[in-house]
């Protein structure tokens, strides 16, 4: 199939040559089964969706870890929002873009965290990029994992601070760099709380206690943590029981906070005052919608009033990894609803995503740049939301696409 016929690019209006370039790397890309096609859901997100192109499937794809994306409080809560103040804010927080319900959001999630004070932006990615550069120099050291999401990594590239990778999870590796920078002003240690490509947790009170032995600042970024980890869902520090011994949140209301747009940063009050001073990722776009802030608000009470959906969530993660490898699969070990399935390269991750599809699953492998090469996968998420029959509708499709592939 030519994605792009050759009268088409030399009639476009962008500079022909430019065109043509991008339409053969466009092509080359679906040559070798790594070309991504966009799916359009006919509906609410849920357990099960109705994609457009596939009919009825059963979603394993989905941040929508507690399942509070169509409960109706949440949807009323949104409902209600945009009643009460319109579609968006039409401007930057400090000119005219602050509403009472981002005032009450913010004091809300602070509480729900246990942190002095909170900052909502329009997305986690958002609050990622202007965390560092304000807060950090020249005069300072930035310390990350090697596998930090992708905003973590944006956010470095535009701070001054001097960087320092260290080795996934490795924590001898993280106090080497700890060593390496004890001449700076500041040492600034972030890391992912649940890494999303791979379901793993960062090893909170080992770094706490190199943070501590250094004099340096924990920061956790906790997207796919929040609402998901704890007895309560407040995160990796309700995990690990250290609550209040993280220095800096950062967070997203767009996955289990019932997948709102927006994001925020928890922490002490002068970060956070100094954040709305100085962060330009705050200061230069607008807020978030308040409706959406509306919704959040919601969804945040709705976790506190139901802790069993976090107990729900454990048990189907259980039943989904147990029974995942009796089929015979190998996903990478792990306590979280991330559940990733190592298959190799790309276009065999991707061509086992399409079979699942016709068979009524939606679930997308994930291929180089987002995992390194050769670490193509599949990543299963599993929700609150799912029912055991729809957990067993997705395992017995695995295991019919996964023999008929030869990955079991």
């Amino acid at each position: 199939m030519v994605l792009y016929e050759e009268a088409d690019v030399a009639g476009s209006a962008v500079n022909a040559a430019f065109n043509r370039r991008i339409a053969a790397e466009l092509q080359g890309m679906q040559e070798q089964g790594v070309y991504k096609t966009l799916l359009h859901i006919m509906g609410m997100q849920g357990a099960v969706v109705e994609l457009e192109e596939f009919g009825e499937t059963v979603n394993l794809c989905s941040n929508n870890y507690v399942g509070l994306c169509d409960v109706p409080e949440v949807v009323e809560g949104v409902r209600e929002g945009a009643a009460r103040y319109g579609a968006g804010t039409a401007s930057v927080r400090f000119i005219c873009g602050t509403w009472d319900i981002h005032r009450e959001l913010e004091d809300r999630i602070a509480d729900f965290l246990e942190t002095e004070a909170a900052i909502t932006y329009t997305s986690c990615w958002n609050a990622n990029e202007g965390l560092f550069a304000p807060l950090l120099t020249d005069e300072d050291a930035l310390i990350s994992d090697a596998l930090n999401h992708a905003s973590i990594i944006d956010g470095i590239r535009l701070c001054k601070a001097e960087r320092h990778i260290y080795k996934h999870m490795d924590m001898d590796a993280l106090e080497d760099a700890l060593k390496r920078t004890q001449d700076k002003r500041t040492r600034l240690v972030m890391t992912d709380g649940v890494f999303s490509m791979e379901g793993e947790i960062a090893p909170l009170p080992a770094i706490r206690e190199l943070c501590d032995r250094y004099d340096a600042v924990l920061t956790v970024d906790d997207s796919h943590a929040t609402g998901v980890l704890g007895d309560t869902g407040r995160g990796t520090p309700e995990h690990f029981g250290m609550h209040g011994e993280v220095d800096i949140i950062t967070s997203t209301l767009g996955k289990a906070l019932g997948g709102m747009a927006g994001g925020f940063t928890a922490s002490s009050r002068p970060v956070v005052d100094y954040l709305v001073q100085r962060s330009r990722t705050q200061l230069f776009t607008n807020a978030m919608p308040p409706h959406s802030a509306c919704g959040a608000l919601a969804a945040i009470d709705y976790l506190e009033a139901h802790p069993e959906r976090v107990q729900k969530l454990r048990a189907n993660t259980d039943y989904f990894r147990r029974n995942l490898v009796d089929l015979g699969f190998e996903p990478i070990e792990g306590d979280t609803p991330i559940v990733p399935v190592i298959i190799g390269e790309t276009a065999a991750a991707m061509k086992l995503s399409r079979e699942l599809l016709d068979e009524g699953v939606f679930v997308i492998g994930f291929g180089f740049p987002v995992v390194p090469r050769g670490e193509a996968r599949i990543r299963c998420q599993v929700s609150a939301a799912h029912e055991i029959e729809h957990l067993d509708r997705a395992l017995a499709a695995l295991d019919v696409v996964g023999r008929r592939l030869g990955v079991i």
